[in-house]
């Protein structure tokens, strides 16, 4: 997958996660858990942009972490989501998957950016 590709991919999720949280219904354990993976899932694509942008390999690795970072909190909050109620079981799946995938694939970029930068 292309550089531009996962921007693309990265910016899809994020307004994904914009789309699920304008849906919810307004009370406070919604909001409170909305505003965390709203925070968690928007900056997946923002740090995913700022490693493209990074002045080094151990730069980009690190940006890489926290891709992977946030991505996995937003796994998180959408578990906590759907357990409490707050989001019905599919739709968070879909953005969980998605989230799972980003995981897969930031890892695997991580490991050959570390690979490449021991050469």
């Amino acid at each position: 997958m292309t550089s531009k590709e996962l921007k693309e991919r990265t910016k899809q999720f994020s307004l994904d996660v914009v789309v699920l949280i304008s849906s919810l219904n307004k009370n406070m354990v919604s909001d409170v858990l909305g505003r965390q993976l709203l925070k968690s899932g928007t900056s997946v694509g923002a740090n995913y942009r700022a490693a493209c942008r990074s002045k080094s390999k151990p730069d980009f690795i690190n940006k890489v972490a926290i891709v992977i970072k946030e991505t996995d909190e937003s796994q998180f909050w959408l578990e906590l989501m759907v357990g409490s109620g707050i989001v019905k079981r599919e739709p968070a799946l879909k953005l969980w998957q998605q989230a799972d995938e980003l995981v897969r694939i930031m890892t695997a970029t991580s490991k050959t950016a570390k690979s490449n930068a021991k050469k």
